[in-house]
């Protein structure tokens, strides 16, 4: 059976970043270090390629050079449940990086993350559109998700139905 492995490029900060990442997500480990020899194009004995897992998941580092940085256009979405998840990631993953907003931020390797309450699916896909609407309004004013805001967004569009009727 195939799998898909996401191959994360670095120029050399690949064995870094991977014992980051896998001292900040739980059951997690380095796999395998490979290193480049003498045919290049790295430094030989340099470290080519690291294969870990975040969470039974599995990555590669590959140290390939300064050529390509990460963008946007690819994000790792990390859902949570309670709230001290939320800020558990947001600190780690934030820390020497930046924090974007809509709990979108990028690593001190400029890797995106989305730090995610899981119960923000729910909100947002609301059968009341008010609800919904409420909600995303709050989740746009927000750089780090607050699933206690969130949720008063969601009860406000409640109570305002309710003085309505």
């Amino acid at each position: 059976m195939s799998t898909t492995t996401p191959c994360l490029w670095f120029d050399t900060q690949g064995e870094e970043a991977a014992n980051f990442y896998t001292g900040v997500f739980p059951n997690s480990r380095i796999l395998d270090v490979t290193r480049y020899g003498e045919a290049g194009p790295g430094p030989e004995g340099s470290v080519m390629t690291v294969t870990f897992e975040l969470d039974g998941r599995r990555f590669v580092a590959l140290n390939g050079g300064p050529h390509f940085t990460f963008t946007e256009a690819v994000s790792f979405q990390v859902d949570c449940e309670t709230q001290e998840e939320v800020d558990y990631f947001w600190s780690k993953l934030s820390e020497g990086g930046e924090e974007i907003q809509c709990g979108w931020l990028k690593d001190r390797y400029g890797l995106s993350w989305q730090i995610v309450p899981t119960v923000l699916h729910e909100l947002i896909g609301d059968p009341d559109p008010e609800k919904s609407r409420r909600v995303v309004t709050a989740m746009l004013g927000m750089i780090k998700l607050d699933i206690a805001e969130l949720r008063r967004a969601s009860e406000s569009a409640q109570e305002a139905a309710a003085v309505h009727e």
